[in-house]
């Protein structure tokens, strides 16, 4: 190699390695976001309906995010109004002989505590909050319901977090934690000793990924964005299947069924640990966007629960919604004693609604009867089964009137019905009901067929010996 040769070596080399390291590709840097902007500490700027359930938002350690409203409360309670009606939800389960579980879900502060930032920690009065929590527990305890104690589960240390980081939900792992002491209370059941026992296995079936809620909400409020959280998948099915048709929950006639938010959704696979912990069916009838009461009132309205009623409901629920929601009870309570079916009306009609409001039912037509709030109930079908929404309007014979609105949600299989008790609370209950009058459809649609009913309400006594005190 001559000197002229030997001057070209080093650009040569340099080439070489320029195309060498553009074969491999662009290398990128991210630095990740660790901080809300303001925006997201400021109560104001979440106006949605769905944001409001996160104000407001904290960062703590990496990805992880809390509201400051739900996953770090330090109040676990309700209304005196509120304890009398659970009360009266037990002991009108009872007098059905159903066996009603309540999983009280403990929250994100309590359980993933550890992922709070020091400031975070001095700020979140953590003890008061458990202490709290246990006595809400106790309170549900002291009126009859079954309840697991998901105290156990605060302050823990494992090596899959119960809770995403970005996500109001538990993870699988979370959701299997639960279903563990859920199963070990319901084991010291005597009910349980007579259900028909079945073995379980739950395996991994994949990877899950899960854009979070909260991540969600941050993004919008912040304009920035987080990575995607992926956990295990799980799948549960019967322990000595003989093929593959045979699926879990499709099992005959489970004598356990669970009710719930999306919490108990296919996602998180509660139901399928629920059968492997108890070792016997469970159907899942829980429906996520339902809120609190959708999941419970679709079962209670269907052909399956009035055939075959359950041994034992498992409800679950978070902290997060009113436990003394009146008109969810009057629902729920009409609906558990299936409206006005078998039962003499005393007062009906059958109609047609137009746009407006319609006056459907008048008290006194052929003499004025005695129909006092506190003994009776209204069902109501309209012919279209997809109506979502009832606007009524209920006038007694001293002049006052009630304006009542239930809507359900998209996520509910609707068939057109709407059962609930008059009103009784406070001084309603003698008022005489002088007339119901119901809101028709839109202006330029299709009359609406309704049929109304009124009839005597059921008192669900349940029997002495299991009637527990029902305030604190």
């Amino acid at each position: 190699m001559n000197a002229s040769q030997l001057s070209y070596l080093p650009l040569a080399l340099t080439l070489l390695a320029t195309s060498a390291v553009q074969a491999e590709g662009p290398v990128y840097r991210a630095t990740p976001c660790c901080s809300l902007c303001p925006a997201a500490h400021d109560a104001s700027r979440y106006t949605t309906d769905y944001q409001k359930n996160f104000i407001t938002l904290v960062q703590a350690q990496g990805d992880w995010l809390f509201r400051t409203r739900e996953d770090l409360r330090t109040e676990f309670d309700t209304s005196p109004a509120g304890y009398r009606r659970l009360q009266r939800l037990h002991d009108a389960f009872q007098s059905k002989g159903i066996e009603l579980v309540l999983v009280y879900q403990p929250t994100r502060g309590l359980v993933n505590r550890d992922k709070l930032n020091p400031a975070q920690v001095a700020s979140f009065d953590y003890q008061r909050a458990l202490t709290n929590y246990q006595a809400m527990l106790g309170r549900f305890k002291r009126m009859g319901f079954a309840v697991p104690d998901l105290a156990q589960l605060a302050g823990e240390h494992e090596e899959h977090a119960f809770y995403f980081r970005g996500d109001q939900h538990w993870t699988p792992y979370g959701a299997d934690r639960t279903a563990r002491l859920v199963a070990e209370t319901i084991k010291r059941l005597p009910v349980y000793q007579g259900i028909p026992k079945r073995e379980y296995v739950s395996k991994v079936t994949g990877r899950m990924g899960k854009n979070g809620t909260l991540h969600k909400v941050a993004g919008q409020l912040c304009g920035t964005s987080y990575a995607t959280e992926y956990t295990d998948q799980f799948a549960t099915e019967p322990k000595n299947a003989s093929g593959s048709d045979e699926l879990f929950g499709d099992t005959g006639n489970p004598q356990i069924v669970l009710i719930g938010t999306s919490h108990s959704g296919p996602n998180y696979n509660f139901a399928g640990f629920l059968a492997e912990h108890l070792g016997a069916d469970v159907l899942n009838a829980a429906l996520p966007g339902g809120g609190l009461e959708e999941a419970l009132l679709q079962l209670l309205g269907s052909q399956e629960f009035l055939n075959r009623p359950p041994k034992i409901l498992i409800w679950e629920f978070s902290p997060l919604y009113r436990l003394d929601q009146e008109t969810i009870y009057r629902q729920i309570f009409a609906m558990l004693d299936n409206g006005c079916v078998g039962k003499p009306a005393i007062l009906s009609a059958k109609t047609r609604l137009r746009p407006g409001s319609n006056e459907v039912l008048v008290n006194g037509q052929d003499g004025l009867k005695n129909v006092r709030n506190g003994q009776y109930q209204v069902d109501i079908r309209f012919a279209d089964t997809s109506v979502k929404t009832l606007q009524a309007s209920l006038w007694h014979l001293n002049g006052r009137r009630e304006t009542l609105k239930i809507e359900k949600p998209a996520s509910s299989a609707t068939d057109g019905r709407f059962a609930f008790e008059l009103r009784s609370d406070q001084d309603w209950a003698d008022l005489i009901l002088l007339s119901l009058e119901l809101q028709g459809p839109p202006a330029g649609s299709k009359p609406l067929d309704v049929e109304v009913k009124v009839c005597q309400r059921n008192r669900f006594a349940a029997p002495a010996q299991q009637t527990a005190q029902s305030e604190p």
